[in-house]
């Protein structure tokens, strides 16, 4: 069993074939122990999203492994994707994400449908997405569909729905993206708790502000890792 949750070798991505083939990841190598916070960083064009697609069982590597809580998940069929991201990844999207015709607690109790349990009931279930709602602050928002919240709250009932099935990994895409600056700041401060409750969050960010709740920051350029730093003390630049 691997000491890393995340555990990244000689990754690439290529989309085409021959000449006009684009390389977007070329050989990175990136190691994410449980309980780390990181942030990914780089320009448009850099890799990021890729990797975070890969990261989150939605694209496969061209070649390369990506070992994830012990599984090597590299080469899986997108029906086993589908079950990982199930299992082991929640999900933080820029804009949220969510089904506007559900309450708050409805939204929340979705990813428990596709895990269903024959024996955790409904009543058990709308009990796990009420928690973890109180848990980011929303007690008093359950009923309310999204349009009845501003975006910081939305981005709450996301990040809700995204641990309600205690997953191994939580990836946030530009979670700030869509907020104001102080809305931003809570929900990074909101992050920032749940990595101190030892949730383990990759996080891609264009802000730096937002880099800073990260206690290590990756930088990609031109598809490689350019530079890893932690605690504002770079440690490696190829």
């Amino acid at each position: 069993m691997s000491e890393y949750l995340i555990d990244i070798r000689g990754l690439e991505k290529a989309y085409g074939v021959g000449d006009i083939a684009v390389h977007a990841l070329r050989g990175v190598d990136m190691q994410v122990v449980a309980g780390e916070f990181v942030a990914i960083m780089g320009p448009s064009g850099s890799g990021k999203s890729t990797l975070m697609n890969i990261l989150g069982c939605l694209d496969r590597p061209s070649s390369g492994s990506y070992v994830l809580d012990g599984e090597d998940v590299s080469r899986l069929s997108r029906n086993a994707l589908a079950g990982v991201r199930n299992r082991k990844i929640g999900f933080v999207f820029q804009s949220y994400n969510l089904l506007p015709r559900l309450s708050a607690v409805k939204n929340v109790m979705v990813p428990l449908s596709y895990n269903r349990d024959e024996h955790r009931g409904e009543r058990h279930e709308r009990e796990e997405a009420i928690a973890m709602l109180e848990r980011v602050g929303l007690g008093d928002r359950l009923r309310h569909r999204p349009n009845e919240l501003s975006g910081g709250q939305q981005q709450r009932v996301a990040i809700a729905r995204a641990l309600v099935n205690h997953p191994a990994l939580l990836l946030a895409d530009e979670p700030t993206g869509n907020l104001d600056t102080q809305s931003g700041e809570e929900i990074m401060q909101l992050l920032e708790r749940l990595h101190q409750d030892g949730a383990t969050i990759v996080m891609v960010t264009h802000a730096p502000e937002a880099s800073q709740h990260a206690d290590r920051i990756i930088r990609l350029r031109d598809g490689v890792i350019a530079a890893d730093e932690r605690n504002g003390a770079e440690e490696q630049n190829p």
